[in-house]
């Protein structure tokens, strides 16, 4: 049947996703948002460059379509190319959250990735009508992960490869 201890490791190990904004690609900024994840040890096991459509953005950002906001947030979205990343590690969807930052960019301390390279408030986007710049979009939950990585990514390009982190940090 398998290892107790090695089923709640393995339970642990969680995927979401990560979007590089257009603000993130336009500023490039990529590398520098990837390069985050991976020194506290996420594993990269999915990514590529999309230009999303009105279509896709509402499937995304299904919960939010309904909402006064959402023309703004799908005129941003789909401006320029986003780089859409699956990542993988220990509490992966809590991790990547705090690696972000507040979803308010003003709000975000100094040493996210909000913190440091944004620092719109959604007071200032309300009054030019447009969406927060935020430069990343980070699954808010462990559902909403799984949800949306399998919405982003198909199944083959999803990868499973060791890392040095697999050896170090896990």
């Amino acid at each position: 049947m398998g290892n107790p201890q090695e089923k709640e490791v393995s339970r642990m190990i969680e995927r979401t996703l990560v979007l590089v904004k257009p603000d993130g690609v336009q500023r490039g900024l990529i590398g520098s948002i990837i390069s985050r994840f991976e020194q506290r040890g996420l594993k990269v096991v999915g990514m590529k460059m999309v230009w999303i459509d009105e279509r896709f953005s509402k499937k995304h950002y299904a919960a939010h379509v309904g909402k006064k906001m959402y023309p703004m947030l799908e005129k941003f979205i789909t401006s320029a190319p986003v780089v859409a990343m699956a990542v993988e590690g220990i509490h992966a969807v809590e991790l990547v959250r705090k690696i972000v930052g507040s979803t308010e960019p003003k709000s975000a301390p100094i040493g996210t990735i909000r913190g440091d390279y944004a620092h719109v408030c959604y007071e200032y986007a309300d009054l030019k009508q447009i969406s927060v710049k935020n430069l990343v979009h980070a699954s808010g939950n462990k559902e909403e992960a799984d949800q949306e990585v399998g919405l982003w990514f198909s199944e083959t390009e999803l990868y499973e490869y060791e890392s040095a982190h697999d050896r170090h940090v896990l």
